[in-house]
């Protein structure tokens, strides 16, 4: 399977899932978009308001923000794979909590997979700690965490 297909195949997965609580609340699923090609995944901590409207990962002042910064780095949005940790909006915009963070992870987990990048960054606390599982996220350090040579944080 291409790594085209294999987000497809997730997108629709997400889409469907009920493995936690979010999905009673969610308007869309967002997993995530970009070039499956990219060596560049952006890793958001979960979707917001406009984001569970659009089913589109950073839209709306997020999103106007996060193409000022790509724009300075000399990339565009589409330069760059954009997602979450988890593919749902928490109630009232809150933090994650550590179910939907586990129910979650098989999917961000496939995704940088098959993505493969060499660079991940992540805007927030949650999703590097997830990402390499040294903190709220699900126990374990992941094969994949050593993988890219390089994890940023940006505040």
């Amino acid at each position: 399977m291409t790594a085209e297909e294999t987000l497809a195949q997730i997108a629709t997965e997400v889409s469907v899932c009920t493995a936690c609580t979010l999905n009673q609340t969610r308007k869309r699923s967002v997993p995530g978009e970009g070039p499956a090609n990219s060596e560049i995944m952006l890793i958001g901590e979960g979707p917001g308001f406009n984001e569970n409207e659009q089913g589109r990962p950073f839209v709306g002042a997020a999103g106007r923000f996060l193409e000022e910064l790509l724009a300075q780095a000399g990339l565009k949005r589409t330069d760059v794979w954009i997602g979450n940790v988890v593919k749902c909006r928490p109630p009232n915009n809150r933090d994650p909590q550590q179910d939907e963070l586990a129910a979650c992870d098989v999917y961000l987990e496939r995704q940088i997979s098959a993505i493969n990048p060499k660079i991940i960054i992540t805007p927030r606390s949650i999703p590097i700690s997830s990402a390499t599982n040294n903190g709220p996220g699900v126990g374990g350090t992941r094969e994949w965490a050593m993988t890219p040579p390089a994890m940023t944080t940006i505040r």
